[in-house]
């Protein structure tokens, strides 16, 4: 299946939802976040959409993701590293494990998890209505911690 061209992109779409004016260079803003596997922070996204249009500067994406992030269209993370990291809302729910080391994140769903979870909310009185699930860890050699 082909990559989605930047008229439809899934974040740009999400923003024409939102009546956002969308310019060329949040186009290519929007494209490169939709393209995203990973959770880039916005120097990353800076450097990916600055590749493509050299006029794009650091302030232009910051400006831009954070009308994204405002609209609901982006989700920020903050994975102990000091930097905020953002993917797409809305793309399923999921929960991440953050390798220390090297500051990889793996997503990653679990039905054990999300059934303790709504067990401990009802032992303690509430409904859950959402949740957010991250791990910290330092990789395993040979399965010896």
């Amino acid at each position: 299946m082909p990559k989605e061209t930047i008229r439809d992109s899934r974040l740009e779409r999400l923003c024409a939802d939102q009546g956002m004016r969308m310019t060329g260079q949040r186009r290519i803003i929007a494209q490169v976040l939709s393209e995203a596997d990973d959770h880039p922070d916005v120097e990353e996204v800076h450097r990916r959409a600055a590749a493509r249009d050299s006029r794009i500067s650091l302030s232009t994406v910051y400006r831009t993701v954070r009308l994204f992030e405002e609209k609901g269209i982006l989700e920020r993370h903050d994975f102990g590293d000091r930097r905020a990291r953002y993917e797409e809302a809305g793309h399923g729910h999921h929960d991440h494990l953050i390798n220390v080391k090297t500051g990889e994140v793996i997503e990653f769903r679990n039905e054990q998890i999300e059934r303790l979870q709504e067990s401990v909310a009802r032992e303690l009185g509430f409904r859950l209505i959402g949740h957010r699930l991250e791990l910290f860890g330092t990789p395993v050699k040979n399965g010896k911690g």
